[in-house]
């Protein structure tokens, strides 16, 4: 199976429309527009009954303590974890293509809602669910794809991996709200064939 993009290019840098935050010179991080990528998949096996995606950023700072702290960095050897950004199952087995805007188009203060998804399928929770469930003005359930927002004082340049499965069923067991990790539980055994693209992403001007 074999997964492409228009909006980049495997490898190489999210534009930034398609990301949660943007640089900004005066106060580090802007909004973005949040757009979800365009995504296109061929040679896909026999038995398909359905697609998922998954998209996680694997560098992301397993402590805080210095995240988007004035005067201090984020050193690139810190130790780093798994940040689910998009989580979508049931896709039907005929689609082959997603739409850049598709599924995202702005930024929802308070996340998007569960419901009314294209194609009839599901999305589960990512994880600026967690992020902002302190924040007044923010928390709430983040449900679909929401972009690249990394520290704006990391080390290191953060990676987005995308990845397409073709299932054998048609509905993946699972109910009501799911995250990332319970959504990776429930793909095991019903995976047929998986194709990842990577995009890679910045908010430090001395990486960026």
């Amino acid at each position: 199976m074999r997964l492409t993009s228009t909006s980049f290019a495997d490898g190489q840098k999210v534009p930034g429309e398609f990301a949660f935050g943007v640089l900004d010179a005066e106060n580090h991080v802007a909004l973005g527009q949040n757009r979800n990528p365009h995504l296109a998949w061929s040679e896909v096996p026999d038995g398909v009954k359905s697609f998922a995606v998954i998209c996680h950023d694997p560098d992301v700072p397993s402590v805080g303590d210095d995240v988007n702290q004035e005067g201090r960095s984020v050193p690139d050897s810190l130790p780093r974890v798994d940040f689910f950004h998009w989580v979508l199952v049931d896709l039907p087995a005929d689609l082959r293509e997603i739409a850049a805007g598709e599924f995202s188009k702005d930024i929802t203060p308070r996340g998007k809602s569960g419901s009314g998804v294209p194609y009839g399928a599901r999305r589960g929770i990512n994880d600026y669910t967690n992020w902002f469930a302190n924040d007044n003005d923010m928390r709430g359930d983040y449900y679909g794809y929401d972009g690249p927002c990394p520290p704006w004082n990391d080390e290191l340049v953060h990676r987005y991996v995308f990845t397409l499965y073709a299932l054998d069923v048609e509905r993946l067991p699972i109910e009501g709200r799911f995250n990332g990790q319970e959504a990776r539980a429930a793909l095991q055994g019903h995976i047929l064939a998986e194709a990842s693209i990577t995009g890679t992403y910045s908010l430090n001007p001395a990486l960026a």
